[in-house]
């Protein structure tokens, strides 16, 4: 089974000016083209918009749910880090330290300023 590292993100709310996109529509596709093909680049593969209620502050004590819009991102994890998600074994047990020297413990130096 492939395991799997998400990335979200708030998506743009604001398109970027251009001369190669006239509209808003098309500024906004080329904003959002540019900050996904960048993602892109690093792995990351787009998997869907989600559009999620979020509760803020309002005044001293009020509040007032706004809606955020999220876009969600994946990349498959390494070999490594798979391995690394799976548990570790359990370090070995080890006994009582039945040979160790018997005699006084070495000294420790302190320094005083």
């Amino acid at each position: 089974m492939q395991a799997y590292e998400y990335k979200v993100v708030p998506a743009p709310r604001r398109a970027e000016k251009s001369r190669d996109a006239k509209t808003t529509g098309e500024r906004f596709a080329l904003t959002l083209t540019q900050f996904m093909n960048t993602l892109g680049r690093e792995g990351w593969d787009y998997v869907r918009a989600d559009t999620l209620a979020c509760d803020e502050r309002s005044g001293l004590t009020g509040t007032k749910t706004t809606q955020q819009t999220v876009l969600v991102f994946r990349r498959p994890l390494g070999e490594a880090a798979a391995s690394a998600a799976e548990p570790a074994a359990a370090p070995p047990r080890l006994g009582p330290a039945t040979d160790a020297p018997l005699g006084a413990a070495p000294a420790v130096k302190l320094d005083k300023p």
